[in-house]
């Protein structure tokens, strides 16, 4: 649950990178998605034609930040997306890093404080730290989005300890994978781990077939939400025998 909405899949599409919009609305129609995540810049560039292409999707916009390194910036940048998209849920990006894309804990936290205050539904991209996890939740924040792994490197989920201590930490907090996803089976991997939902870009639009890759991660999502909630069986160090041996033979 999102702020109030509830979507039939647990996948999230970025929409950039793509080789054609043809291409970007047949993989969002083979996800599976309900929502998709558009830059305001993407908007600037695309006009009419992209928004007409999100809308015929069906899928709810979550504007987001992309690209701002400064509260200020993101903060200027979510309020004229709330114009342009009509919506007042933002994915906050602030971006303190170049080389990582890590965000900017303290500029995040800023930012977050002013757009909850101003009526945002907030989704802020941070990371695993549950320091921080508080304070954008204190700020305001009903939803949190730890990354897998820096944006764009396809490199999964690089901290599996922490990632579980934060979905232990905030248990009633919807948590979202977001950045650094690579393949079907990593995303499953988040979603056997308890996490509400994985947000991916790259990995589907720089595909040699994204069709197919969106429909694979939409598959491998659902599966790994079963998973979960199927309940899966305890790792244990030694083996442990599947066949009982009440009956066996005894050989003299």
């Amino acid at each position: 649950m999102f702020y109030g909405f509830q979507p039939e899949s647990r996948l999230m599409l970025g929409t950039a990178q793509y080789p054609s919009p043809a291409v970007l609305a047949d993989a969002i129609a083979a996800s599976g998605a309900q929502i998709v995540t558009v830059s305001l810049r993407r908007e600037g560039v695309g006009g009419a034609g992209f928004r007409d292409l999100i809308a015929a999707s069906g899928c709810r916009v979550l504007p987001n930040t992309a690209g701002c390194h400064s509260a200020s910036e993101a903060i200027t940048t979510a309020r004229m997306a709330r114009e342009v998209f009509g919506t007042d849920w933002i994915k906050l990006e602030v971006i303190g890093h170049a080389d990582t894309l890590q965000p900017d804990p303290f500029a995040l936290v800023e930012a977050a404080r002013v757009l909850c205050a101003d009526g945002f539904e907030v989704f802020p991209y941070t990371t695993e730290d549950l320091i921080l996890g508080e304070k954008l939740v204190e700020a305001g924040c009903r939803v949190l989005m730890p990354w897998g792994a820096p944006i764009g490197s396809g490199q999964g989920l690089r901290h599996h300890d922490a990632l579980r201590s934060m979905r232990a930490h905030f248990p009633d907090i919807p948590l979202v994978i977001d950045a650094g996803i690579g393949a079907p089976s990593q995303a499953a991997r988040a979603m056997e781990m308890g996490f509400d939902a994985v947000l991916l870009n790259t990995a589907v639009a720089q595909a040699a077939d994204p069709v197919a890759m969106a429909r694979a991660f939409g598959q491998a999502v659902g599966a790994g939400r079963m998973a979960h909630e199927a309940g899966l069986m305890p790792r244990r160090d030694m083996a442990v025998a599947s066949t009982p041996i009440f009956g066996m033979a005894v050989l003299a």
